[in-house]
């Protein structure tokens, strides 16, 4: 039922005005707003990736979201050199937080932050997901660390000075689908736990992921019907998951063979003891041993630290932060020092041909 626009502004104005919004504040505004709900896929066209996401999108759509689509295999996105540009758009107080590389990164970068929720797709090409996916992480997710931009809010709002772009701190839903020829799971293992790293920055939450593997004997995923329910019951799951609190969020669709209680993916980092650890999540359990069958059990306070999660965050943040508290005066003290010691790095080819006649006098005296 559509709630009468009146009641719609006198809500926002309550809101904006008076209070923090309740739920049911939040229900009636969204239900004026409509959702969008992304899908890239970094897939060939019209192939494997683009069928699932896009099937996923049609089951969104079908769920009440507005939807778009974006195949990234032809843009040209450009891998993060490093620059600190977007380091220097931050600290000199700019609203965006911009890339010196002017490429199709843009075209994505926006239609990710006008977004709601996320479905990505990607293909395995050599056990983990294609690059051009690691190009596009690397350029829009550290330079938008949510903790990082939340702490530079605050001094800017205590310095009266304008606030970064309130999309950078939208809460999101994901949900991903890596894309794999091998019948043998261990070659496409790093797959959704790579797709799964596009979580961290933005605190988005996933809500279910496809691992489509086998797909060299499968043929086209069209020819397996229960694979692109799977599919669509992501995109079911992102457009009923939007606009909602995360704590009252708890679907899971697709695969769900995991150990980890937030990725969901089987991969444990193993010390020798009985302490493990999620290596995506950053979260650590207790193993124990039944028989055949072992079990890890997640203490909430470690859940709730998880890579994907502000505390997370600010725990990153914190070290980083605490580093070049120690980095900084270190480089400085032994400047000189440094400088002498790298000019055989800074000269590497006379230093080759030095270390060169060096070994060849060294042989003709032996």
């Amino acid at each position: 039922m559509k709630v009468p626009l009146m009641q719609h502004f006198q809500t926002a104005a309550s809101v904006l005005t008076h209070r923090l919004p309740t739920s049911e504040d939040l229900k009636i505004l969204l239900m004026e707003v409509k959702m969008k709900v992304l899908g890239i896929s970094f897939g060939r066209v019209n192939q494997r990736s683009d069928i699932m996401v896009k099937e996923a999108l049609f089951a969104a759509k079908r769920a009440g979201a507005d939807v778009e689509f974006y195949n990234a295999v032809r843009m040209n996105i450009t891998h993060c050199h490093a620059c600190d540009y977007c380091s220097r758009c931050r600290d000199k107080g700019d609203v965006e937080i911009g890339c010196a590389f002017k490429d199709d990164y843009q075209t994505l970068e926006e239609a990710y932050y006008n977004c709601d929720a996320i479905v990505i797709g990607a293909p395995v090409y050599a056990v983990g997901i294609v690059g051009q996916f690691k190009n596009f992480l690397d350029r829009i997710c550290p330079s938008h660390d949510r903790a990082a931009l939340l702490e530079e809010n605050k001094k800017r709002a205590a310095e009266g000075k304008p606030l970064l772009d309130e999309r950078y701190f939208k809460d999101r839903y994901s949900a991903y689908i890596s894309v794999g020829g091998a019948q043998t799971h261990n070659w496409v293992a790093f797959g959704l736990p790579m797709l799964h790293l596009f979580d961290f920055s933005f605190a988005m939450k996933c809500v279910g992921h496809v691992d489509a593997y086998d797909q060299g004997r499968t043929g086209s995923p069209l020819l397996d019907d229960a694979l692109m329910k799977k599919c669509a019951d992501l995109g079911t799951a992102l457009a009923q998951a939007v606009g909602k609190p995360y704590d009252e969020v708890t679907t899971w669709a697709g695969d769900d063979n995991g150990v980890c209680p937030v990725c969901h993916n089987p991969l444990l980092s193993f010390n020798g003891t009985t302490d493990v650890e999620c290596p995506v999540c950053g979260i650590h359990g207790k193993l124990s041993v039944d028989g055949e069958k072992a079990m890890v059990t997640w203490p909430d306070s470690e859940i709730a630290r998880a890579r994907n999660t502000i505390p997370g965050l600010y725990e990153h943040c914190n070290e980083i932060h605490n580093m070049i508290v120690v980095c900084v005066p270190k480089l400085v003290a032994n400047k000189e020092l440094i400088q002498e010691k790298m000019k055989k790095y800074t000269n590497f080819d006379e230093t080759i041909r030095q270390i060169a006649a060096e070994t060849a006098a060294q042989n003709k005296e032996a």
